[in-house]
């Protein structure tokens, strides 16, 4: 028999608010342990949740870049579990009337081309605790620093059907809140995260099968390789006659395998109510427009405008707008440039290989902006020629210098003089006689060994085009 996955994702998303969801306390990572706590978060008697309004205006932009319906009144709830690291015994969340419902992304499926992913619910909630774990002693430790810390949860449909869908769906909405400046996107700190949902069912069957769900997925390798194993298990599970059990697992990245954590518990086992230190939301069309208002350029429309206004082929577009630091890198070094298409391909090949090989990103680029636009400026003020350009770049990378100064300590200043061009190809010629008789005879490859020849007595600073038309006259 043949199975279908049936995928859908559960992505939290740390708000970049200065404060938390219900108190004053910083949101600041990496501070001393319980360092950023107050008797709000920490749940002590008598207290009184206040909503951050920064929380919410948060929640509506990425509601507005998911095409979700925003709900003019929605309310918090309390959801009830007791785990050491969740000092109330309950979570506020939003659970019956969330902030947003009913939207979609849409994603690219490779050879299928677009799909539309829904989404069923935006709600926002306070991130839980820490729990730290110590191997010397049989104790383990909580930092409370993260507890009330804002997060939007971003629901799925379960729409999903390859791990590549869900990785393209995860790196979409990833970029998208980036774009709208909501969410670091740091998924090694947490701040972005995701639990899979994954069941299969017999091909052609519309009833969904039992789904086991995989937690806290901490990068996009991760989340397609987890899928990709839990549909393997499920099937040999399923093959063998037996029943897939709901439970939640956790993907161990160094056995590449997932593992049971616990049983899944039902909605109806977090007992939610009504928070009743919180009234009802109330999010007017004013507040909606105003926010509206402020949506910078999402990437499907930097991606439209980049092919229309400079030209570019698309999968380059497509990359430069893969990120909002990418896309800006873009624009800010083909802004003083006449040659726009310049930019992109350097970007695409000498500035995305260097940082590919490095493995670091684009906003830890040890070549800043402004120098990678003065290095193109010099190639198109003929100041250097590309051979020489990609020496200074290399420089630039180990010592973060300037590119001026690179091309005046090596001397790389291109030769554009007509009168020492011609001395340096009439001397190539004289010196190579049987060649240039082989070549008027019909070896015209040899024409590159007459440039390397030139190139060689100019050190590689010779303008190429011009070379290149002296060389075919003398010729």
């Amino acid at each position: 028999m043949q199975f279908e996955p049936v995928i859908g994702l559960e992505v939290h998303a740390q708000l970049k608010t200065k404060t938390k969801i219900f108190c004053g306390c910083s949101t600041q990572f990496g501070k001393s342990p319980n360092a950023n706590t107050c008797p709000v978060c920490t749940g002590m008697p008598g207290v009184l949740p206040v909503l951050n309004k920064q929380v919410v205006s948060f929640a509506i932009k990425a509601a507005l870049s998911t095409h979700c319906k925003i709900n003019h009144e929605s309310r918090f709830d309390r959801k009830n579990y007791f785990y050491p690291d969740l000092p109330k015994g309950y979570q506020i969340s939003q659970f019956a009337l969330p902030i947003a419902e009913h939207g979609y992304l849409e994603i690219e499926t490779g050879q299928s081309g677009q799909k539309k992913i829904g989404i069923t619910r935006i709600h926002m909630e306070e991130d839980a605790g820490k729990l730290i774990h110590d191997p010397a002693r049989a104790k383990s430790m909580v930092d409370l620093n993260r507890t009330g810390v804002p997060l939007i949860e971003i629901v799925s449909e379960p729409d999903i059907r390859t791990a590549k869908e869900a990785g393209a769906y995860l790196r979409k909405l990833h970029s998208i809140l980036k774009y709208i400046d909501v969410c670091d996107g740091n998924m090694e700190q947490g701040s972005f995260r995701c639990d899979a949902n994954i069941s299969l069912r017999p091909k052609g069957q519309k009833k969904f099968g039992i789904r086991a769900e995989l937690k806290n997925l901490n990068s996009f390798k991760n989340v397609e390789k987890a899928i990709l194993y839990e549909i393997e298990r499920q099937t040999y599970v399923l093959e063998e006659g037996k029943q897939v059990i709901q439970e939640t697992r956790l993907w161990d990245p160094s056995k590449r395998k997932t593992s049971s954590m616990r049983g899944k518990e039902e909605a109806h086992d977090y007992r939610y109510f009504p928070d009743p230190d919180l009234v009802p939301l109330i999010v007017d069309d004013k507040w909606i427009q105003k926010v509206e208002r402020q949506m910078p350029e999402l990437p499907d429309e930097k991606y439209s405008r980049f092919m229309k206004e400079y030209e570019l082929a698309d999968y380059d577009a497509k990359i430069l707008t893969s990120s909002i630091e990418l896309a800006n890198f873009f624009e800010e070094t083909a802004a003083p440039l006449k040659h726009k298409k310049q930019a992109a391909n350097w970007i695409m090949t000498t500035l995305l290989g260097m940082l590919n090989n490095k493995g670091i990103p684009i906003a830890k680029s040890p070549v800043t902006v402004a120098d990678f636009s003065k290095l193109l400026k010099l190639i198109e003020d003929k100041k250097i020629n590309a051979n020489a350009a990609k020496t200074v770049f290399d420089e630039m990378v180990d010592t973060s210098k300037d590119p001026k100064s690179i091309v005046k300590e090596k001397g790389l200043e291109q030769v554009s003089d007509h009168f020492e061009l011609e001395t340096m190809v009439a001397q190539v010629i004289d010196e190579n006689p049987d060649e240039v008789v082989a070549y008027r005879d019909g070896k015209t490859k040899l024409f590159s060994f007459f440039m390397g020849r030139i190139m060689k007595k100019t050190r590689g600073k010779a303008d190429p085009k011009i070379v290149t038309l002296m060389l075919k006259s003398k010729l």
